[in-house]
């Protein structure tokens, strides 16, 4: 199937500029600076990645758009400053992917050393910072963040040497959360002890992304896939809940959970 690509490239870059004229663009659009529209970068990849889950390839062209948008949109404010244009974006990205992979562009015979590459280029860009875990950006969502991290460390050694003795440090940071738990239901004020309890539960989630990395699993997609799990089911509990002619909000705790034990069986059954 062909392309489409009627204007191409320059038609968007063109109808961002609009967007941002002073005079004769859009009061929202020009309002903008990098930090107000990050998020909007990072919620419209988010977006791309649903799509792929769900299969939906006209959506992914939709959203691959908007995720387009979002870097035409950072290009052209960079423009205005003086510093960089879209042209500037493409040409770096261009060069970074050719020199990262001699052995396709260069020599046939090169060692890829993708990590090596980007050690070498952070020292070139002036960048100190000699630790393994350099180079790990901060503005990622932090589960992705704790993996990456993991990562680097596995790579000089720090590492479990399986998912078994993880699953037994996990078990140890659920036990010291019931700890502060049980602190703070006789001490419900201390403040020092909910610091703690927030301190043993990223301990609890850190680990848990590193027996996710052991398995192999994405914790994105885990956790994609668990949410879309929920809310399907929380919503098979309100309809049933309907077809009885009752809210599920009236109901007490345990009649919800029978509801929520009907769908998970009708589930079982389908299977």
């Amino acid at each position: 199937m062909a392309d489409h690509d009627p204007g191409g490239i320059a038609r968007l870059l063109a109808i961002m500029a609009r967007l941002r004229d002073p005079v004769h663009g859009c009061t929202w659009d020009v309002a903008q600076d990098f930090a107000s529209i990050a998020p909007y970068t990072i919620e419209e990849a988010y977006e791309v990645a649903d799509a792929i889950d769900r299969g939906d390839l006209p959506a992914l062209r939709d959203e691959l758009g908007d995720l387009l948008l979002q870097v035409v949109f950072h290009a052209q404010m960079a423009s205005e400053a003086g510093a960089f244009g879209f042209g500037d974006v493409v040409a770096a990205i261009s060069a970074k992917m050719e020199r990262r992979h001699p052995h396709v562009f260069g020599d046939a015979g090169a060692t890829p050393g993708w990590h090596a590459l980007k050690r070498a280029e952070r020292a070139d860009a002036g960048d100190v910072d000699a630790s393994a875990l350099a180079g790990v950006a901060r503005g990622m969502p932090e589960w992705q963040r704790a993996v990456k991290l993991q990562d680097l460390a596995a790579r000089v050694g720090f590492d479990w040497p399986g998912h078994r003795p993880v699953l037994a440090k996990l078990q140890e940071e659920i036990d010291e959360v019931r700890v502060e738990f049980d602190t703070l239901e006789s001490s419900p004020g201390d403040a020092a002890a909910r610091l703690r309890l927030q301190d043993e539960l990223g301990d609890l989630l850190f680990v848990a992304a590193n027996l996710a990395r052991h398995a192999r699993v994405d914790v994105g997609t885990a956790m994609r896939g668990a949410n879309a799990k929920f809310e399907r089911r929380f919503r098979c509990m309100e309809a049933m809940a309907r077809d009885d002619g009752v809210e599920l909000a009236a109901l007490t705790p345990k009649a919800q959970d029978r509801y929520w034990e009907r769908v998970k069986d009708g589930e079982r059954d389908r299977r």
